[in-house]
């Protein structure tokens, strides 16, 4: 898949959430994430399919350039689906690109006959931000094999 390449996934902040006793809490901290290489990318698409077991991957393209993807698997636990993976260019953020994505994985966990959908989310403001705005709510019973897997994310629900 190499038509992911294009797809910038740096960011970088100041600030890093925490799910503690029931509540997001926010804690004072550098951190960046560098755009990923083709290389990177590589490896992180192959380590998702053999992690997270997406069943479909959507992609939003700006011409022929892919400038978002998001994958769903449609069954994490009998009742609820999962996203996987959402990410949108730095050029492209905050233009309606990633609600597009995800009303696509809402619409297909729907018809999939899911009623919740899972997430477990990078702890920055903006990516909590719009889990949070979009209607995803921080768990206190987050799924096991991905607590272990993502220990430090917030892992979030969405009621369909």
């Amino acid at each position: 898949m190499r038509r992911a390449n294009p797809i910038d996934v740096s960011e970088r902040g100041d600030v890093v959430l925490a799910w503690v006793d029931g509540a997001l809490i926010a804690e004072p901290h550098e951190w960046e994430r560098p755009q990923w290489d083709p290389d990177l990318w590589q490896q992180r698409l192959a380590g998702w399919w053999l992690m997270l077991r997406p069943d479909v991957m959507v992609g939003a393209f700006a011409g022929d350039e892919l400038v978002g993807l998001a994958s769903l698997r449609y069954r994490l636990q009998p009742d609820m689906a999962q996203l996987t993976t959402l990410h949108v260019s730095q050029a492209y953020r905050r233009q309606g690109v990633a609600t597009q994505l995800l009303d696509a994985i809402v619409r297909m966990a729907r018809e999939s006959g899911a009623s919740r959908i899972y997430v477990s989310a990078v702890p920055s403001e903006s990516a909590i931000g719009f889990y949070c705005g979009y209607g995803f709510r921080p768990t206190d019973v987050p799924d096991p094999d991905m607590l272990a897997m993502e220990p430090d994310e917030i892992h979030m629900v969405y009621k369909l």
